[in-house]
């Protein structure tokens, strides 16, 4: 299978999706998903990762986070893919690849084309018919930001309020949850491959800054205009990026 693509530029909003091997539902335990959280928070700890959103399904994880540029996020994602690995396959004395090779990481700018991305991640299990609210979902990033743990806190809430352009007295819980009760409203579920396939997402200026920064790593990727935002796509072979059937019936624990 061709290898995803990742590439970090300090600054950059990256979202990051890594599934497991052969689009197994490796992580349809409960136990497994919070392992995988718990090691989120080490790493955020370890590393000083800076998380806006995530949540851990039953095949897959989607991550938000943005680069400083001190090799936080690659260091962040061998210890907890490793960690996560390790201990399942000991478990079930099982061998062999937890997690497909590499994962993919998307450039995301920030104001509104974050609040949709962060709105997408979090309908992540509703559109798999897991779910019928994301607040359903244990591992996830919405219930985070909508009731902030006194333990174990991953999200950066100041950082994300300053990704998303929110003013000084804006209550960030309280507009999460309209952008994704209206989402809700709207049936806005339909897989949008433009958050998990393609380089960047943006406006035109900053699509095209991006593409400049990367250089020759951003050959042969053709910009594209995609109606309410602007497109760095991969090559058609760069990424295979079926997420395993989205309409399986699962359960949250």
């Amino acid at each position: 299978m061709p290898r995803a693509n990742r590439f970090y530029l300090p600054g950059q909003i990256w979202h990051i999706t890594h599934r497991c091997h052969r689009q197994q539902f490796l992580l349809k335990f409960l136990r497994d998903r919070r392992l995988w959280h718990r090691w989120l928070f080490e790493a955020r700890k370890r590393y000083g990762l800076c998380v806006l959103d995530y949540i851990g399904t039953s095949n897959h994880i989607h991550l938000l986070v943005r680069d400083h540029g001190e090799g936080e996020i690659a260091r962040s994602m061998q210890l907890v893919s490793g960690r996560v690995a390790q201990a399942y396959n000991q478990r079930k004395r099982r061998k062999g690849a937890f997690w497909e090779d590499r994962y993919h990481a998307t450039a995301i700018e920030s104001g509104e084309h974050l609040a949709r991305c962060l709105v997408y991640i979090d309908l992540n299990m509703v559109r798999a018919g897991a779910v019928t609210h994301p607040a359903a979902w244990p591992v996830s990033g919405y219930r985070e930001i909508q009731s902030q743990p006194k333990r174990y806190r991953i999200i950066d809430t100041p950082a994300l309020h300053e990704a998303l352009g929110l003013n000084g007295n804006s209550e960030l819980s309280h507009i999460h949850r309209e952008w994704v009760e209206q989402a809700l409203k709207e049936a806005k579920l339909q897989r949008d491959t433009r958050w998990s396939q393609t380089v960047a997402v943006g406006s035109q200026t900053f699509v095209e800054g991006v593409q400049e920064q990367l250089g020759s790593r951003a050959q042969a990727r053709q910009v594209e205009d995609a109606g309410d935002a602007t497109c760095l796509r991969e090559s058609p072979a760069a990424y295979i990026a079926n997420l395993g059937p989205e309409n399986v019936a699962l359960t949250p624990n």
